[in-house]
């Protein structure tokens, strides 16, 4: 007499898909910027003191409202004094949002910020 295998249970269902990843900014260049409230460049007195010098290069990604969402530095004046204090003042800066085609998006570009000693 043959008896039937039992049957294996059903398959549990497939994982829903992962939610699409947001656009990633669009790289624009740093003369695309446009400040309402640009950086302001303050000479740290300790690096004015050590006649520190440099031209700090910070990413910027700039939400759809104009905030700075993600300040990072991109290359170091080679003085860490003057990287932070470039950091914090594109951190308070604030911008018109970049528009494409007429619709604010994210938007990413390299800023210069240069301290230099008269």
């Amino acid at each position: 007499v043959a008896v039937a295998a039992p049957a294996a249970p059903p398959a549990p269902p497939a994982p829903p898909a992962p939610p699409a990843a947001p656009a990633a900014p669009k790289l624009i260049p740093a003369s695309a910027l446009r400040y309402t409230a640009p950086p302001q460049v303050v000479y740290p007195l300790a690096s004015r003191r050590s006649g520190e010098q440099g031209t700090v290069l910070v990413k910027v990604v700039v939400d759809t409202q104009g905030r700075p969402r993600l300040v990072t530095l991109h290359q170091s004046s080679g003085h860490a004094r003057l990287d932070e204090q470039a950091l914090a003042a594109m951190r308070a800066a604030r911008f018109s949002p970049y528009l494409d085609n007429g619709v604010p998006v994210e938007a990413m570009a390299i800023a210069p910020l240069q301290y230099q000693l008269d």
